[in-house]
């Protein structure tokens, strides 16, 4: 069967699942393969709950008289195959966000400013992957004005992947830093993978939205027709804007060419999420949002998922900032940090991972940050941190159980935290005992 033919089937059907746990009349099933199951046995019980159609790749367990499956050489595959037609007969104008650090708090923040004035679909959650992506576009709608598309990557091609089923019109690289390093294999992986947004946008005569002020993304995206953000006093910037406070929450300015400024009080902790704000912005304006609205969108956010959220627990203020982490993110964290005006500060850190070679000397170089900003009460947490800290006067921890244990022998009050480090760390865990 042709994609055609399976996107005609698809026609028919209310939406796509990949979850046999979520099956029912309407949708169509894809029975993706992951390290630990096999969606191709789930097919039946798929069928069996109402769903009209399941695509399969196992012809072991196909069966030719059941018109409701369909046999393809590789079921995720197909489903990106589907999602790049669906995109195609839509035409929606499809925004694609990718990037080292920021590229989720972007995405939000610009959904947030283009809701205001379109019907937009968006990335929902972290669904920024190889299947996330596809299941996002196939989520668009023909009321849709615009499509708002997050795309990760940890290994090289990966971006190229994303953009050939999400075909974005217009791109925006929040950065490039260090991270993922064991996939990437350099810095140099992390720029080309990121740059294969820009390379789709070349070769389809589309738009970037650039940070004017990152001298990587400036030289990455040569050749390509931008609408640039930055600090104020360069020429030709769309949006110009900069930071005024950060206590802790940010406080900035912004304006429009050399027209009147704006005073935006942000819900969000950290420095470095101007210029998230400001990419935002400068995506509505472009495509006719009002200064107000734009101002009042991003004043309205508010962060979830453990990404630079405000937690009061009753006897600490906590930073908690432990989605995820990598040497860039970090220290800008930890530079934010010694900006917010608090007497009694304490950090708890997690080890950095898929940092390869590189690992042991990136944490030093945290290590070595800390005692630059003349932070002393400091728990690290991790084998990384361990081997990097030792003699640093800071306290090492194991893993996250050892750190509970000594919360709950020496109670912490009074102080505000921050809490970094890689999602799989769990320093998140630690959250009730502070």
């Amino acid at each position: 069967m042709t994609i055609e033919e399976i996107y005609s089937r698809l026609s028919e059907c209310a939406g796509v699942t990949t979850d046999s746990r979520k099956c029912g009349p309407g949708l169509m099933f894809f029975a993706l393969k992951g390290e630990r199951f096999d969606g191709n046995e789930f097919v039946r019980g798929a069928l069996e709950q109402g769903c009209p159609y399941a695509v399969m790749d196992n012809a072991g367990l196909y069966d030719a008289a059941d018109g409701r499956m369909i046999l393809v050489d590789n079921v995720l595959l197909t489903l990106q195959q589907v999602a790049a037609l669906h995109r195609r007969r839509l035409g929606t104008p499809v925004i694609g966000i990718t990037g080292t650090n920021g590229k989720t708090t972007t995405k939000e923040l610009t959904n947030a400013v283009m809701g205001t004035t379109y019907n937009v679909l968006c990335t929902q959650g972290n669904l920024n992957n190889s299947i996330g992506v596809p299941l996002t576009v196939l989520g668009l709608k023909p009321e849709h004005q615009y499509a708002i598309v997050e795309m990760g990557a940890s290994h090289p091609g990966d971006i190229r992947e994303l953009v050939e089923v999400s075909q974005p019109d217009y791109g925006l690289i929040t950065n490039v830093g260090k991270a993922h390093l064991l996939g990437f294999g350099s810095f140099e992986g992390v720029k080309r993978t990121k740059g294969e947004l820009y390379d789709w946008l070349r070769e389809h005569k589309g738009t970037a939205f650039v940070n004017r002020d990152n001298e990587h993304l400036q030289q990455m995206c040569q050749g390509l027709p931008m609408i640039e953000y930055g600090k104020p006093g360069q020429d030709g910037l769309l949006v110009e804007g900069n930071v005024l406070e950060c206590n802790p929450f940010v406080k900035f300015r912004w304006r429009r060419g050399s027209g009147q400024w704006h005073t935006v009080q942000t819900n969000l902790i950290g420095a470095y999420n101007v210029d998230n704000a400001l990419a935002a912005i400068t995506v509505g304006l472009h495509f006719g949002v009002t200064e107000a609205d734009a101002s009042a969108a991003v004043a309205g956010y508010k962060p979830q998922n453990n990404r630079s959220q405000l937690t009061e627990t009753g006897r600490n203020h906590l930073v908690v900032d432990a989605y995820n982490a990598n040497p860039t993110s970090m220290a800008a964290a930890i530079d934010n940090f010694s900006m917010i005006q608090a007497q009694d500060k304490m950090l708890i850190l997690g080890d950095m991972r898929e940092l390869g070679d590189v690992s042991q000397a990136e944490h030093i170089n945290i290590v070595d940050l800390l005692k630059r900003k003349g932070f002393t009460q400091v728990w690290l947490v991790g084998s990384e941190f361990g081997k990097a800290a030792q003699g640093a006067g800071f306290r090492l921890f194991p893993d996250v159980e050892a750190v509970n244990v000594a919360l709950s022998k020496e109670p912490v009050a009074g102080k505000t935290i921050l809490i970094k480090g890689s999602n799989s760390i769990g320093l998140t865990k630690t959250i009730t005992n502070l």
